[in-house]
């Protein structure tokens, strides 16, 4: 059988493989799916991704498939580990940070102002794939970002670096780096002016330093080679997914709760009203991650939060039945009772990661009296909410659990509103998706559309 696309998802636990047909035509197909444990125990994730494809062949009832292009998403061996580094943290860090974590990034490290010897040494214990460097507006401040690319220069790591900082410092930051193994990207600044973002030029220049470096995780290289197209980071990919499906049907919100993690990507400007109080700018695409919100890997932490005696009476167990559960989670739920204890977990998890990423509104007392302000990412005008991820397309109550997220606003939270539509990714293949728009942007809305039942 012979298929035009292949995309590859190498997670950190599984690799999966969507094939996409007559991707060049006005009605594009997703063909099947296949998939398998990925190998970065055994030292080469190459294994896991061929073991997926004969999975992907066994289940289109072939001997063996041959396609044209092989494109892949990646988050194995951590994903991309980036450390971020700025002048002040309510302004240029808070830019580089919208910029890497919306390229998909995992962030492990985030200083404001100069460098210290412990910085350094954390950041060298954390061995990213990408350092950030950023800090002053344009033709503003200029010393904390060069004190900081000189001491990460001299370092001299194997590890890139990007500058997105003062333009007045992109020749000065050139030549700090002329002799370190450590490649330099000079980008445009990430916060040129006062409450101005540029977080796009970066966003792009992170994902293609990802691309070009991505030999980290054991078997990696042979990947590199074997992928005849992009490889992005799988985060990045329902971004990019995102914002396509945002310039079709307009605002909205992606959810992903995983395993480890739950991520929020949101593409809206919001309210104008709104707008015009907020404290400080929000990119138009957002992307938040909660490293504590998981169903499987961190699920302790999401039963401590719910509390015990809370799922016990919901679900009518016993505590020792609501303990014996807990002992014998399984990654993905068989039982109905299992399901349902996975469904209290998700509610949780998604309620709260969209709350985080969500601003609210302040009141500020003074001379004059009280005044409203806004803080963080106005969602108000979200008319979708998009549920991917194994959680919210496999669960029986998905649709009912993002259904309560509007109806959870406090009333000083800027949520969407109850009317907002809720999609979702029936088939679980946006993150494929978003890279294949790369370069068939036409197919790839056409098949997430299908995928989300918008006719």
């Amino acid at each position: 059988m012979k298929i035009d696309v292949l995309v590859a998802e190498i997670g950190s636990t599984t690799t999966v493989v969507n094939a996409f047909d007559k991707v060049n035509s006005p009605c594009p197909v997703f063909a099947g799916q296949g998939q398998a444990p990925t190998s970065v125990g055994e030292g080469d994730v190459n294994i896991g991704l061929h073991n997926a494809i004969d999975n992907l062949s066994f289940n289109l009832k072939t001997d063996s498939i041959e396609y044209g292009e092989l494109i892949a998403t990646s988050s194995a061996a951590g994903g991309l580990r980036m450390t971020v580094h700025g002048l002040v943290y309510d302004m240029t860090v808070r830019a580089a940070k919208e910029a890497a974590l919306g390229a998909g990034a995992n962030i492990k490290q985030v200083t404001s102002g100069k460098l210290r010897k412990s910085d350094l040494n954390k950041l060298m214990q954390i061995n990213p794939n990408i350092i950030l460097v950023a800090g002053g507006v344009d033709y503003g401040e200029r010393e904390t970002a060069l004190y900081n690319a000189e001491l990460i220069a001299n370092l001299n790591l194997d590890i890139p670096v990007i500058y997105a900082g003062n333009v007045e410092n992109q020749d000065d930051v050139k030549d700090l780096f002329k002799n370190s193994r450590s490649e330099l990207y000079i980008v445009e600044n990430v916060y040129p002016k006062i409450d101005e973002l540029n977080v796009e030029p970066t966003r792009k220049v992170i994902q293609d330093v990802f691309e070009k470096h991505i030999v980290h995780a054991p078997g990696m290289q042979r990947v590199r080679e074997m992928v005849t197209g992009s490889i992005i980071p799988t985060p990045g990919a329902v971004m990019v997914a995102s914002k396509l499906l945002y310039d079709d049907i307009g605002d909205l919100m992606t959810l992903d709760v995983g395993g480890a993690t739950t991520d929020v990507h949101s593409v809206t400007e919001g309210n104008e009203e709104v707008s015009r109080i907020l404290i400080s700018p929000e990119p138009l695409a957002k992307r938040t991650v909660e490293g504590d919100l998981g169903v499987y890997v961190n699920m302790h932490n999401v039963v401590d939060m719910v509390g015990k005696e809370k799922l016990e009476e919901e679900l009518s167990l016993s505590p020792e039945e609501l303990q014996n559960l807990i002992d014998n989670h399984k990654p993905i739920p068989k039982t109905d009772l299992e399901k349902a204890f996975v469904e209290k977990l998700t509610l949780h998890a998604a309620v709260t990661a969209v709350k985080r990423h969500a601003g609210i509104f302040r009141y500020l007392y003074g001379s004059g009296g009280r005044t409203t302000v806004a803080e963080g990412k106005d969602l108000t005008r979200v008319k979708y909410i998009i549920g991917t991820g194994g959680a919210l397309t496999r669960l029986p109550h998905r649709v009912d659990i993002m259904r309560e997220i509007p109806l959870s606003n406090k009333g000083h939270e800027l949520l969407p509103n109850k009317d907002v539509e809720i999609l979702v990714d029936n088939d679980y293949i946006m993150a494929s998706l978003g890279i294949l728009s790369k370069e068939y942007p036409q197919a790839a809305l056409r098949l997430l559309k299908n995928s989300l039942n918008i006719k």
